[in-house]
């Protein structure tokens, strides 16, 4: 069960916003049972990105994984 402030990832894009399969980010609301999460998407230097409604089902916990975010973008 994903709880409020856990760290989640996405696991398809997310139609009309930057975030892809993969991007990472904190849970800072549950909808409804768990059917969808207000989730807040944070750059690596900690600034928020934006808070993004995302729907349950592309939604999983990063709880266990031992992986290093892989930086797509890097600043010049």
């Amino acid at each position: 069960m994903i709880r409020t402030f856990e760290r989640v990832y996405i696991t398809e894009d997310l139609t009309g916003t930057p975030y892809v399969k993969v991007d990472v980010g904190v849970v800072a609301h549950i909808y409804d049972n768990a059917k969808g999460y207000e989730i807040e998407f944070f750059a690596i230097d900690g600034t928020t990105l934006s808070v993004e409604t995302v729907p349950a089902s592309i939604v999983k916990s990063c709880e266990g994984i031992k992986s290093v975010p892989h930086i797509l973008n890097k600043a010049a």
